[in-house]
């Protein structure tokens, strides 16, 4: 089932469904997507350690990155970005690239910002300078940097907030997503809406209903990862992302581990994204399908220090089969750059063979997709 999206150039294609799972191609012009897929975060125009060529190379061979419209406004600033011709000639990556809003990063630093109805004003967490970011505002800078996908401007709630507090996310990003929309972007460049609600299914059902008949390329879950016990986000979930359009790409933003990803493809989610792979490598926090450790080792535990075997002796990614977890404890205990680059290897290559077994098996036990009623 091929799908046009409004955005020329865009299609989505379903090949198979198995119960709310969905595995599919997210077609762009500048190459194709297979789903479920999670993208790595490139926040400040890199993915923290990798080059392009080692995110491109197999067994990784990442098709889409992120990018961060907050942190690459504020540096290097969008005269230099339009300088040096985007995001991409920028970077040196030429496949897709989606940026988020640069909401949530605005919207966090609670401390530093005024929120009203046509936008936010902030300081820069660089040198607190003040600066403005509205619906067009953030638009036009993901237009200068030319992403293939870009993320209407929301206002995301923390897990806890109040009801009050919901409501006005919702109704502000209701808005803000029309504003979005409205505002002038570079042809080829997709757009998605943002769900909120929080972790109240009935919200997010209501609000679901607000945004999705403005027309957006695709769909994406916020708020969730934000503070809510991990229950609570699945339960939300299970219950509500199946819900989103049947014919648009479903994207889950800023979750989590593999168990996070597992439980987002069986409820129906095609994309995700986070900061977790990259962050626990830096910390020493290191992925495996070995049941034996519960998923993840603690590469600074002293037991590692003489130990010969890779962090994972069925991954294929070149720290495994070159590495010993001694001599990767040893980097990281000596505070070596090359640990953050071997570690950050394998745990992106851990996420991109998880997602790929999530795609295989709803290939072969999965139906061809039917369009519901």
């Amino acid at each position: 089932m091929l799908i046009q999206l409004p955005t020329p150039g865009f299609s989505f294609e379903l090949l198979r469904v198995l119960g709310h799972a969905r595995a599919g191609v997210l077609h762009t012009p500048r190459g194709d997507i297979e789903t479920p897929v999670f993208m790595p975060v490139g926040t400040q125009g890199t993915v923290k350690g990798m080059t392009v060529g080692e995110l491109k190379a197999p067994p990784l061979d990442a098709k889409i990155i992120l990018g961060n419209t907050y942190h690459l406004y504020l540096r290097p600033g969008l005269d230099t970005m339009a300088a040096l011709g985007g995001l991409h000639r920028f970077s040196g990556w030429d496949r897709p690239i989606l940026t988020d809003s640069g909401g949530f990063q605005v919207f966090s630093l609670s401390g530093i910002n005024q929120i009203d109805d046509d936008g936010a004003t902030f300081q820069s967490h660089i040198d607190g300078s003040r600066h403005r970011l509205t619906p067009e505002i953030s638009m036009q800078i993901q237009g200068v940097l030319g992403s293939d996908i870009a993320m209407v401007f929301d206002q995301c709630p923390p897990g806890g907030a109040t009801p009050e507090v919901q409501d006005r996310a919702m109704r502000r990003t209701t808005a803000w997503a029309a504003r979005c929309l409205a505002a002038p972007r570079p042809a080829g460049q997709a757009l998605f809406g943002i769900v909120q609600g929080g972790v109240d299914v009935a919200r997010r059902i209501a609000h679901a209903a607000e945004i999705v008949p403005l027309g957006f390329d695709g769909y994406a879950i916020g708020g969730l990862s934000v503070g809510e016990p991990i229950p609570e986000m699945y339960r939300v979930l299970d219950a509500f992302a199946h819900t989103l359009p049947f014919d648009r790409p479903r994207y889950l933003m800023g979750v989590g581990t593999p168990a996070d990803l597992a439980r987002g493809v069986a409820a129906g989610v095609d994309m995700f994204d986070c900061v977790m792979p990259t962050r626990n490598a830096r910390n020493g926090y290191l992925f495996t399908t070995d049941p034996a450790t519960t998923g993840k080792i603690t590469i600074s535990n002293a037991k590692f220090r003489d130990d010969p075997s890779p962090i994972d002796a069925s991954c294929p990614c070149e720290t495994c089969h070159t590495h010993s977890r001694g001599y990767l404890r040893h980097l990281h205990m000596a505070g070596e750059i090359l640990y953050s680059r071997l570690a950050t290897l394998h745990n992106l290559t851990h996420y991109a063979r998880h997602m790929r077994a999530l795609r295989d098996r709803i290939l072969a036990e999965g139906n061809p997709p039917d369009r519901p009623a």
